[in-house]
């Protein structure tokens, strides 16, 4: 008779996730998993598979919370400039109790040129935040709020690019008046 699992799936992984989110994943060993997420090893690989395994469940988490974060948050905004100044908003605000900065941006840096399953997962999600970006351009020229004079693929191109370069600086840079200027001068883009 098999044993009932004695922790909550989805817990243990979202203490994964913060884990390799705060120390990366070279620098997270087996035993920092096993004491961090309070499961046995054994269960740890009957559960996940091997650290590889479960670093991409813990990437594909992030995702799916970044991914549900900012669709709630699109949903509240009236305009395409204003929906646009959400995606650096949320790398600011980020809440107190997680780690800063963003956990594709680390696994770009540090898996991606090598690991060609952490590419893809990096490449996917930046090509869904690419494609929400386009779409409200096009939205905002369709209402008459942006120009169409702007060519909505390279914006999306721009912008994609400087959230992921603003995302590398909140985590280096705790100056959030700096940060809010790098935002506004972004934003002004869209002002011509």
């Amino acid at each position: 008779m098999a044993r009932s699992k004695e922790f909550e799936v989805d817990a243990v992984l979202l203490k994964a996730m913060r884990l390799f989110w705060e120390q990366g994943y070279e620098k997270t060993s087996m035993q920092d998993l096993v004491s961090h997420m309070g499961i046995h090893k054994g269960s740890m690989y009957d559960t996940f598979g091997d650290k590889q395994s479960l670093y991409f469940k813990s990437l594909e988490r992030y995702i799916e919370f970044s991914q549900q974060t900012l669709i709630k948050e699109l949903a509240n905004t009236r305009s395409a400039k204003e929906a646009i100044q959400v995606f650096f908003e949320l790398s600011i605000d980020k809440q107190e109790e997680l780690p800063t900065g963003c956990l594709i941006v680390n696994t770009a840096v540090e898996l991606a040129k090598h690991d060609l399953e952490a590419r893809d997962w990096v490449l996917q999600s930046w090509g869904f935040t690419e494609q929400l970006i386009h779409d409200i351009i096009l939205e905002g020229q369709r209402m008459g709020e942006l120009s169409k004079k702007l060519d909505a693929k390279e914006l999306s191109y721009y912008f994609i690019n400087a959230i992921i370069g603003f995302r590398v600086m909140v985590k280096t840079d705790p100056d959030r008046e700096k940060l809010r200027k790098i935002m506004e001068i972004n934003l002004s883009v869209l002002d011509n």
